[in-house]
């Protein structure tokens, strides 16, 4: 994949979309482009992780002890925690179909949060919506 593509696909992501173009291209040259087929364990709850990923096309399910919690979609971001705090993983992440993601390891976001406030706060909103749809269930 094309960085100019990866910057268009960062443009589209709610948490990207006010950063300038000129400093998505350094996040876009530290993307990773992972395909993954069905049924593959793309994050293991209690392992250690250091990166978010987001969704570009395909499922994935969310599982935490066993139990599945939510399903993700195009243009969803799961991992975000790990970025913030290293701790395990809160929860197992399997496709439910053929899944693209970007892999975007801790210290690109760190880089970006500290020239621009929107990312943290797009990921603080994220987290929030999180320990909401929590509390619904």
């Amino acid at each position: 994949m094309l960085i100019i593509e990866k910057v268009i696909i960062l443009k589209s992501i709610n948490l990207f979309s006010e950063i300038p173009e000129d400093d998505l291209l350094a996040v876009a040259s530290e993307v990773e482009v992972i395909k993954y087929e069905k049924d593959t364990k793309i994050i293991n709850q209690g392992d250690l992780g250091t990166s978010m990923y987001i969704v570009i096309y395909g499922k994935v399910d969310v599982d935490f002890n066993g139990k599945s919690i939510k399903i993700l979609e195009e243009k969803s971001i799961f991992g975000e925690l790990a970025l913030l705090d290293p701790e395990p993983r809160s929860a197992t992440i399997t496709t439910l179909e053929e899944t693209l993601v970007f892999k975007i390891e801790g210290d690109v976001i760190y880089n970006l949060i500290y020239q621009h406030i929107n990312v943290a706060i797009g990921i603080i909103k994220i987290l929030c919506q999180r320990v909401r749809d929590n509390n619904e269930n």
